[in-house]
């Protein structure tokens, strides 16, 4: 089936990934690289992040869920203190990527976020919406766990964007810089792209749309 449509992730994609600020932050402290990863990873769905990414807890309420999961990791680490390491530094090449593919095909988002990305007063959480709000404009349509409250790797989320934007999962591409967001969306029949550095997913891109990205 053609290419109709191009979904996107927003943060590691459009973004540094914010893995490289985890493990900074690891680093400074003393922590074993990769904690906060285990810590998101155990209980992916029931978890302090899940909740947060859909909207069911506060701030607050993240930060001593989180606290009492890295805890029972054996490194505590307060909630608080994550949250402002999600934020990246844009990604222009794959900004002018986007804007390319909307001339040709139709173009959505799908983001796992929290509602305090949007909220000001933090350094990282006003980086986070002032590259939003450059990249943002152009989709077509856009999911947003915290506001769906659904998140992914639910596949529903994928049919959801499928909705919005009148296409078959078999007619779109699917880019996310987590390999567990990219199973299910491969699942419904999507050609996904895991986002591992910016020129690697920009190439693969090109291969299945048949542009090419500077």
């Amino acid at each position: 089936m053609a290419i109709e449509a191009v979904i996107w992730d927003f943060g590691g994609v459009f973004t540094t990934s914010p893995f490289e600020a985890f493990n900074r932050y690891e680093a400074e402290k003393g922590l074993p690289k990769d904690l906060i990863r285990r810590v998101n990873a155990t209980n992916p769905d029931s978890n302090a992040w899940a909740l947060f990414e859909r909207n069911e807890i506060d701030a607050g309420r993240f930060d001593a869920l989180f606290l009492e999961e890295s805890t029972a990791l054996g490194h505590p680490v307060r909630g608080a203190e994550v949250l402002p390491l999600l934020s990246g530094q844009l990604r222009p090449r794959m900004v002018e990527a986007l804007k390319a593919c909307k001339q040709r095909f139709k173009v959505g988002c799908i983001t796992n976020n929290v509602v305090s990305e949007h909220s000001p007063g933090q350094d990282a959480g006003q980086r986070m919406a002032g590259a939003m709000a450059q990249v943002m404009p152009l989709f077509d349509a856009i999911i947003e766990s915290s506001k769906a409250g659904v998140r992914k790797p639910d596949p529903r989320i994928y049919l959801m964007m499928c909705d919005l934007l009148a296409v078959q999962p078999e007619a779109c591409v699917y880019l996310d810089d987590l390999g567990i967001n990219c199973k299910p969306a491969a699942g419904l029949g999507m050609q996904a792209i895991k986002v591992t550095t910016e020129d690697q997913a920009l190439d693969d891109l090109a291969k299945i749309v048949g542009l090419e990205f500077a």
